[in-house]
């Protein structure tokens, strides 16, 4: 004779289970966590920061409305 199985357990982790792989495919979906992208906004800001920190001025500029070489 075969093992007694409970019905309801049986369904339950059967939804379980499923509501697991839907949950698997919506992460790959819908991407980052909101903690992810609003680490990734902190440090693009930060490097954007940086980099016109870093950015050297030029006193030989050119005026962009005359064009190059016009004084």
């Amino acid at each position: 004779m075969g093992d007694v199985v409970n019905l309801n357990r049986f369904r339950k982790q059967k939804e379980r289970e499923e509501k697991s792989r839907q949950a698997a495919i919506n992460r790959v979906k819908h991407g980052a966590t909101k903690a992810e992208r609003q680490r990734q906004d902190v440090t693009r800001a930060k490097t954007l920061r940086d980099v016109d920190g870093h950015r050297l001025e030029r006193s030989d500029r050119t005026d962009p409305e005359n064009g190059p070489g016009s004084a």
